[in-house]
């Protein structure tokens, strides 16, 4: 199932040449990214341990202020530490682009990748419909 929240250009997002800076698109993924956590596991991104190990964003179309936002995230697989993450972004129900993310679950005391808890990964599974 796909995961979708609503964001808001705003006018900081705008670079010179008139249209969202290409480095914002990466805070719209960051935002669809913390509300999947927030919504689909109930936890606060910033409490679980992970980094974000990958981020792979295309461009297709300029987003502009004023314009109505919708971000979207998928989890195609679950890894045995890695959660790999794909998205969109809508600008006025229009692709403007597309990315991919892999956070990885870390040790906090060693810094060194973990295995997904078991109860993330049977919610997310859950949520996604994907074999356990």
């Amino acid at each position: 199932m796909t995961y979708s929240t609503d964001l808001q250009v705003r006018f900081r997002d705008i670079d010179a040449m008139g249209h969202v800076n290409n480095a914002v698109y990466a805070t719209y993924l960051e935002q669809v990214r913390t509300d999947f956590f927030a919504d689909v596991l109930s936890e606060n991104l910033a409490d679980v341990p992970t980094v974000l190990a990958r981020l792979e964003l295309s461009y297709e179309r300029p987003i502009t202020l004023g314009q109505s936002l919708t971000a979207t995230v998928d989890v195609p697989r679950l890894g045995e530490s890695s959660l790999p993450m794909e998205y969109e972004v809508l600008a006025d129900g229009e692709r403007a682009a597309t990315g991919k993310s892999i956070q990885v679950f870390i040790d906090p005391d060693t810094g060194g990748s973990r295995p997904i808890p078991e109860r993330v990964r049977k919610r997310i599974a859950e949520y996604e419909g994907l074999d356990l």
